[in-house]
């Protein structure tokens, strides 16, 4: 699966994506600066899935009607790299086919794919 680590889920779950073998490319590499429109449309361009702990994209998705070729918004606000690492491993273990082209949220232990 390709993926778009945006720059606020970390390092730590960047370098467990690319030791499990999926080609995730992170923000922090390209711009670390870039825009939350700007990271949409690079993953539309590469069909890349974008993980992210910003809310912000869901407004842009939903609201704005932004293309996407999938999003994993995780609720994660005050957890360390060790935790964010087991749950995306979770996630993507459990759930990983059901994520592309979705818009997906992990909050509290769940996760809601739309």
């Amino acid at each position: 699966m390709k993926l778009l680590v945006d720059v606020g889920v970390g390092q730590g779950v960047e370098r467990w994506l690319q030791d499990a073998g999926h080609d995730a490319v992170a923000v922090r590499d390209l711009d670390p600066r870039m825009s939350d429109r700007d990271i949409l449309a690079l993953a539309v361009a590469e069909q890349r899935l974008v993980i992210t702990l910003d809310k912000d994209f869901g407004e842009l998705v939903y609201l704005s009607n932004l293309s996407h070729s999938g999003v994993l918004l995780l609720r994660l606000d005050a957890a360390d790299s060790k935790t964010k690492v087991l749950v995306v491993s979770e996630i993507f273990g459990q759930h990983e086919q059901r994520l592309c082209n979705r818009f997906s949220v992990f909050q509290d232990g769940i996760l809601r794919v739309r």
